[in-house]
């Protein structure tokens, strides 16, 4: 199957909140998207640890790597789960000694992406 011919299908209801990279591969790629996304399911479910933590956790992850789309992704799922804005900030600084103030900046900047397109 030519995998870059292929229709890509409309994300549904459950994946709203994923950027538009992921939606596409996982249409494209159809087994393996299903094998990603019961990986997250596990991975999510396997610990102790909450959703507002997990997504506070994989927005830094999302930071260190410079992905914008995860950026806005987690802070949107933080949110979601109950973050206080402050939180979703506070992470992120907590890792400037790791990963860098460039990084740190450039990953506030997406979160602001989000915060001020909820204030309208």
């Amino acid at each position: 199957m030519n995998h870059n011919l292929k229709e890509v299908k409309k994300g549904d209801g459950n994946m709203e909140d994923k950027p538009k990279l992921y939606k596409n591969i996982r249409d494209r790629f159809e087994e393996y998207g299903d094998v990603l996304a019961e990986l997250g399911k596990i991975s999510s479910e396997e610990g102790p640890i909450d959703k507002k933590t997990s997504h506070l956790i994989k927005l830094s992850a999302a930071a260190a790597i410079r992905s914008e789309g995860a950026v806005h992704s987690h802070a949107k799922r933080a949110l979601a789960a109950g973050a206080s804005e402050d939180e979703i900030y506070h992470s992120l600084i907590l890792i400037t000694s790791t990963i860098g103030f460039p990084t740190v900046a450039a990953a506030i900047s997406w979160v602001d992406d989000i915060v001020y397109s909820k204030k309208g």
